[in-house]
């Protein structure tokens, strides 16, 4: 498992962890039942807080990505239903989106980046 964090980054160390994960989930490099490392083990793999660790495999968990066992930890579990997932990536693109247009892309720009971007989660499926 390769994690990338930024510890430059303005972005939380936290949510850095959420997103790396759910991109490996997207790109099968985790996959349906796949056990994370401990809070402990990935903490001193990545050099943080095992607090820091442990409010990522939360977060994930609350939006359904991971599912907390006593014995075996985080488990990948994916278990949110498609209109759930809908409306989430509906409101995070449309920040995304907005952003993009302030900054001047088109429509043809927009549209060529999320096929680009799908065709390489689809290419790891």
């Amino acid at each position: 498992m390769i994690i990338e964090i930024d510890f430059n980054s303005d972005e939380a160390i936290y949510m850095q962890l959420c997103n790396q994960i759910i991109l490996g989930i997207a790109t099968s490099q985790f996959r349906e039942g796949e056990q994370l490392p401990s809070v402990r083990q990935l903490a001193e793999t990545i050099g943080i807080n095992m607090h820091t660790v442990n409010k990522a495999y939360s977060i994930l968990q609350q939006e359904g990505f991971v599912k907390i066992d006593r014995r075996r930890g985080a488990i990948i579990a994916i278990d949110i239903d498609k209109l759930q997932a809908l409306n989430e990536a509906k409101s995070e693109l449309a920040v995304v989106l907005a952003r993009a247009i302030c900054k001047g892309l088109g429509r043809d720009d927009i549209h060529n980046l999320v096929d680009q971007l799908y065709d390489n989660y689809e290419r790891n499926s």
